[in-house]
């Protein structure tokens, strides 16, 4: 497996992709939002996955940038680990398609009220999505004066995973990235 080198502007470009995704879709109908293919979530249940998944990082993120010092080189440039790179790997989609459909935790699973998609709710949902990947961009701004060395936090998805902060960020934005693709799947399925 190749070397995976991670930086913040990188990272910070891909989020500015994804938010830039996003934004456009709250001018879809509450049809075109909540309508999903067979065995699928709908473009709703997708957002407020993702803002699920990114909450359950917020206070391990926080709470090792807390740890960090600045940094007096400049920006940083954080070689992956080998099986965190191996998880990322595993979350990156591949040639822009999502290589495998990969199970949700039950803790992950969005719950939204299903017969009643008002407004209110759609935009809840795109406010809680548009602020949390917003906080991610401002948290890896802000990390890029900082010395990428603390203590290792678990993953969402257990303690047999650990990350330093570029890897949680790399994951999950690789994570949003999947998810992305799977709206494009979702909305396809609609023409």
């Amino acid at each position: 497996m190749a070397r995976l080198i991670l930086t913040p502007e990188h990272q910070i470009q891909r989020l500015n992709s994804i938010l830039n995704k996003v934004a456009p879709l709250q001018q879809r109908s509450a049809e075109s939002l909540t309508t999903a293919p067979p065995k699928s979530w709908n473009v709703l249940e997708v957002l407020a996955h993702l803002s699920i998944a990114l909450k359950t990082y917020d206070a391990k993120i926080e709470k090792a940038l807390d740890e960090v010092k600045d940094a007096t080189t400049g920006s940083w440039s954080f070689k992956a680990r080998v099986w965190p790179r191996f998880v990322i790997e595993g979350q990156r989609p591949k040639d822009k398609k999502r290589p495998f459909k990969i199970k949700t935790l039950k803790r992950f699973e969005p719950i939204l009220p299903s017969e009643d998609f008002s407004k209110a709710t759609v935009d809840l949902v795109f406010k809680e999505f548009l602020t949390s990947y917003g906080n991610l961009k401002s948290v890896i701004t802000e990390s890029r004066t900082k010395q990428m060395r603390h203590p290792t936090f678990s993953s969402a998805i257990g303690p047999i995973v650990k990350f330093y902060l570029p890897e949680a960020f790399e994951f999950l934005i690789c994570h949003a990235e999947r998810h992305m693709l799977q709206i494009d799947e979702i909305l396809a399925s609609q023409d």
